[in-house]
């Protein structure tokens, strides 16, 4: 009797059936090693000895912990780099085209110069953002995430395969199981526990990034990048559209590359900004001035 009542479950008549969107494997798929991977990041870091891009910026600030994302209108500008560690970010404000925002990094130190409100903030690019938003960005942020740097000789490296679904563009419903590698850089050991640095996901479409995970030393998702409309620049190939996610800072950014000319030679005060006197300073790196908001408070008066 226990059999007979079992008989309706193993022929399948107590099974239900949905239908779910169908994916498919690529059209190619390439194989690669990781010894070969890491030494496609390198090459390619190591080619962009500068960079001058003209590029569109839209910023979102806001997230889960707010119940709310606020997202501005898009600002044109320049972005230029000097590899390894100098960065200069210029913002204009649309159609008046007045510079809404200037920042520059060397790698050790930062300065933010917000002109419309008369304000800076200024310390190393260490120092801990005071409040979360579009004042915790900092310009080694942006770099970290244009160029994705290779392996350093005190790292250790594994790889894993992943897959995500990507739409299909041969069909309107349809999904691509798009396969990729995980490249996983951690650091030396302390006894025998590593921590994980940062995980660069290569599309093996292509064997090109689409994803960068940047961790804290807290073990946090610090900074997430994804690369996507890679075109050609010259002998170069580079990501038109970046979108940057900050979970900890509620802060996103949308980079839209227009125009990019790399390798110049570049003058030494493409990286030189200069605070005017008057100016309002938020310095990161003193605890007093770090408790203040100079810039939510602080604007240029009117003659009037």
């Amino acid at each position: 009797m226990g059999l007979l009542a079992l008989t309706p479950a193993l022929t399948g008549c107590l099974t239900h059936t949905h239908s779910v969107i169908k994916t498919r494997l690529p059209d190619v798929v390439l194989n690669s090693t990781l010894d070969q991977l890491l030494k496609q990041v390198d090459d390619r870091y190591g080619s962009i000895r500068s960079a001058q891009l003209t590029v569109g910026i839209s910023t979102s600030t806001g997230g889960s912990l707010q119940g709310a994302v606020k997202e501005s209108i898009s600002f044109n500008g320049y972005v230029i780099l000097g590899n390894p560690e100098n960065i200069r970010v210029l913002l204009l404000v649309p159609l008046v085209r007045s510079e809404a925002l200037d920042m520059v990094s060397d790698g050790k130190t930062f300065k933010m110069m917000i002109r419309p409100k008369n304000c800076a903030i200024v310390g190393s690019d260490v120092s801990q953002p005071s409040e979360k938003g579009l004042y915790s960005l900092r310009p080694d942020v942006i770099l970290d995430s244009l160029l994705i740097q290779g392996r350093r000789a005190d790292q250790f490296v594994s790889m894993t395969q992943d897959s995500r679904d990507i739409p299909d563009p041969k069909k309107r419903k349809g999904l691509i199981q798009d396969p990729d590698y995980d490249i996983e850089f951690l650091s030396q050991p302390n006894g025998q526990v590593e921590s994980t640095l940062r995980v660069v996901h290569i599309d093996r479409m292509n064997l090109l990034p689409w994803r960068q995970d940047i961790y804290n030393a807290e073990g946090k998702v610090a900074t997430q990048a994804f690369y996507s409309n890679y075109k050609s620049f010259g002998d170069m190939v580079f990501p038109t559209k970046i979108v940057i996610q900050r979970p900890l800072d509620e802060l996103g950014l949308t980079i839209t590359v227009s125009k990019a000319t790399f390798n110049l030679d570049l003058k030494p005060d493409e990286f030189k900004l200069d605070i005017p006197e008057g100016t309002a300073v938020q310095n990161m790196d003193d605890p007093a001035s770090a408790a203040t908001n100079p810039c939510a408070s602080h604007a240029t008066q009117s003659p009037h």
